[in-house]
């Protein structure tokens, strides 16, 4: 989104994706408690890391605590948070320092940005997927959108986006295998004869925000008989119950081969690319620049099966986000055993 997403995955809970409703509520952002920090972390910034309410994010907010508190930071966590509009105005107000962001909902919920359109003739990025501009038809390298975030996240906020994780938590739409096959679904388009018959189930942030159903429904021309708004938790239940027919997820969310879903392909390219990548306030960056070398460490690490993976061992395996950022972390040398 949301996620490249959100959301994305942008509604109150996803898997990918946000609560923009719950923007201006002014939620109390109480820490979470974190690990004891390592000795010589007097000498350093203590550093406060944030997250979205999904299980995405609290897995990506664990990750970088961890990447500090080894790298001999003291880290408080604020993990859990809400939706996008909250965490990016905890990070503007200083009370979070860093946070995992997605460069799809940074260009659109955040900066209120357009998808470029990419130039005729234009390489597409060589190690990035392409996303379609539904307005023109043309194609965009997701190099472009990560650019435009990282350029005016700087000029506008003073906030440096790091290099991106790897994984592109877009948006997506799934429904049973069984209405797939019943009403011939493969693409969203598909959906055009079916949808006065079909209950569609999402966050209530994905109800609202401009890359979720409202855009959504404008670049296809089609509604939903209905639209029920849930907890990001209960999304992928109410679908399972047949209580909703088709629901919004989370590219990167594990639930969807658990349950055996059927995406369907965005043929007319309508969500941007999402993929994540830690922002951090500049201030922080000032005062310790090493900070940045740290979290870096994360770069192209998780492709889009490994995330899928972690999340669906905190969703349906039950284990911590914390334990399987660490045991993600150690298993690959990042931080010590």
């Amino acid at each position: 989104m949301a996620t490249m997403k959100s959301a994305r995955h942008l509604s109150g809970g996803m898997s990918r994706r946000l609560v923009l409703g719950a923007a201006a509520g002014g939620l109390t952002l109480a820490a979470a408690g974190g690990r004891s920090s390592p000795v010589g972390a007097q000498d350093k910034p203590t550093v406060t890391v944030g997250s979205k309410a999904f299980t995405e994010q609290e897995i990506m907010g664990q990750l970088l605590a961890l990447l500090l508190e080894d790298a001999g930071y003291e880290v408080e966590r604020k993990l859990q948070l809400g939706g996008t509009l909250i965490v990016h105005e905890a990070l503007l107000s200083g009370d979070v320092d860093a946070y995992v962001e997605y460069t799809g909902t940074g260009l659109i919920t955040i900066l209120g940005l357009e998808l470029p359109v990419a130039t005729p003739g234009a390489d597409a990025s060589p190690v990035a997927d392409t996303a379609a501009s539904p307005e023109a038809g043309g194609m965009v390298g997701t190099d472009a959108v990560y650019d435009i975030v990282k350029t005016e996240y700087q000029s506008q906020f003073d906030v440096v986006w790091l290099d991106p994780l790897g994984f592109n938590n877009t948006y997506t739409l799934a429904v049973r295998e069984g209405t797939a096959t019943e009403l011939g679904l493969q693409t969203i388009s598909d959906l055009q004869a079916h949808v006065g018959d079909l209950t569609f189930g999402a966050t209530q942030e994905f109800l609202t925000r401009p890359d979720g159903l409202p855009g959504l429904t404008a670049v296809y021309g089609f509604e939903f008989s209905e639209a029920v708004g849930m907890d990001e938790g209960l999304v992928y239940q109410a679908l399972d119950s047949e209580e909703v027919d088709i629901i919004s997820a989370f590219a990167t969310d594990g639930r969807i081969p658990a349950l055996g879903l059927v995406l369907l392909e965005d043929d007319l390219g309508f969500f941007p690319p999402y993929f994540a990548a830690p922002v951090v306030r500049q201030e922080l960056l000032d005062q310790d620049p090493a900070i940045a070398d740290v979290l870096n460490k994360l770069a192209g690490a998780i492709d889009d099966k490994t995330m899928a993976d972690l999340n669906f061992q905190v969703d349906d395996g039950g284990e911590e986000a914390e334990d399987v950022a660490r045991a993600f972390l150690e298993e690959r040398g990042m931080i010590g055993q």
